[in-house]
């Protein structure tokens, strides 16, 4: 785009003389400043308005560039190109400075942007003990950079306790309620003895948040959540499902999903069963993978409308670690939809190496 104003005047330059002198291609000057507007500020538009003003009256009355004797300058059809000309200038300095205004926005809230991801959606560690961790996290709105999809890892004297979650709805509210549930997730994690425990603290405090909105958002404000545990010192992991798409395990080339078929309700949503949550336990060996995700990514549609394949892309991938299994699913994911996600996409994919020694995840500070 930068480079636009000069091919435009390149291709005039070749076009006028394969015209006859009849026709003024010269014209076509008044709309340049228009044309720099897209990518300059106005202190370009204004000196590509003057030049542009300069070279109609060039290509006007110099008769070795187009064959018109000078008096064709100061013709009435030419004096109206210059002040039209000039007129086009003003409004494209002035259209210059309001992008570059917005532009500037942009950028500040894009700022601010990647300051909240990074305080709502901190990067997990890379190791925790003898597990190897890595989190993605991509928003369908280009702009957007954060929304309601979320995950969390904490050590604890319990193990390291996983969270992955996706809140119902968008914008502010959804923001809003990510943190809330993140902030009781990580304070929670350290007190409560097993995950169903866990998952009725967290509750608890999404319904005491939901409550404080009144009305009929209390019903609908509602989270799909998994809440996991893998013990420093036992080959399994525990799952605690919240109407959430189900963890998968990748062991020895095959991506399997850990579905018992008995999942609890989102979260605010139980109190209309009242049953308690149940824990399904799956054997969690070194060499194993488990991914943790959102919907988003098995709701991404290719230019079919098919959905996207995910156990079949991850049995292509089970021998690549956590940071490239996730950086093949982004490109994939990007590819597979054309560069158009429909939602918010988060996953967390946690490797117990082959052969890593069992170390102890770092006890909390207190």
């Amino acid at each position: 785009m930068r480079w636009l104003p000069v091919l435009y005047v390149a291709a005039l330059l070749l076009l006028e003389p394969a015209t006859p002198v009849e026709w003024p291609v010269s014209f076509v000057l008044i709309a340049l400043p228009l044309v720099a507007a897209f990518a300059h500020g106005p202190a370009v538009v204004a000196g590509t308005t003057v030049f542009a003003i300069v070279m109609e009256g060039v290509l006007a009355g110099t008769p070795c560039c187009a064959g018109r004797s000078v008096g064709y300058l100061w013709d009435r059809h030419y004096v109206a190109a210059y002040v039209c000309t000039a007129l086009v200038g003003v409004l494209g300095t002035i259209l210059a400075a309001h992008r570059t205004h917005r532009e500037r926005t942009l950028a500040d809230v894009r700022f601010v942007a990647d300051i909240a991801q990074r305080v709502l959606l901190r990067p997990v560690p890379h190791r925790i003990g003898s597990l190897q961790l890595e989190s993605l996290y991509l928003s369908a709105a280009a702009e957007a950079r954060i929304g309601g999809d979320l995950y969390e890892a904490v050590p604890t004297r319990y193990g390291v306790r996983l969270l992955i979650g996706d809140v119902r709805g968008k914008g502010l509210l959804a923001v809003e309620t990510a943190a809330a549930l993140l902030g009781a997730f990580r304070e929670a994690a350290h007190d409560e003895p097993d995950l169903p425990a866990l998952a009725d603290r967290v509750e608890t405090s999404m319904d005491r948040r939901a409550a404080l909105l009144g009305g009929g958002e209390v019903g609908e404000r509602f989270v799909t959540a998994v809440f996991a545990e893998i013990p420093a010192e036992e080959p399994l992991v525990r799952v605690v499902n919240c109407g959430h798409p189900p963890p998968v395990r990748i062991r020895d080339g095959q991506a399997r999903e850990l579905d018992s078929g008995r999942s609890a309700p989102p979260l605010n949503l139980g109190m209309l069963v009242g049953e308690p949550y149940h824990v399904d336990t799956y054997s969690f060996r070194p060499g194993d993978q488990l991914l943790l995700y959102t919907d988003g990514i098995t709701e991404t549609r290719d230019a079919d409308g098919a959905f996207y394949p995910l156990l079949h892309r991850l049995r292509a991938w089970c021998s690549l670690p956590p940071r490239e299994l996730l950086e093949r699913l982004h490109h994939d994911l990007m590819a597979y939809s054309g560069d158009r996600l429909q939602d918010d996409i988060a996953a967390l994919a946690v490797c117990l190496p082959a052969h890593a020694p069992s170390v102890p995840p770092p006890s909390p500070a207190g």
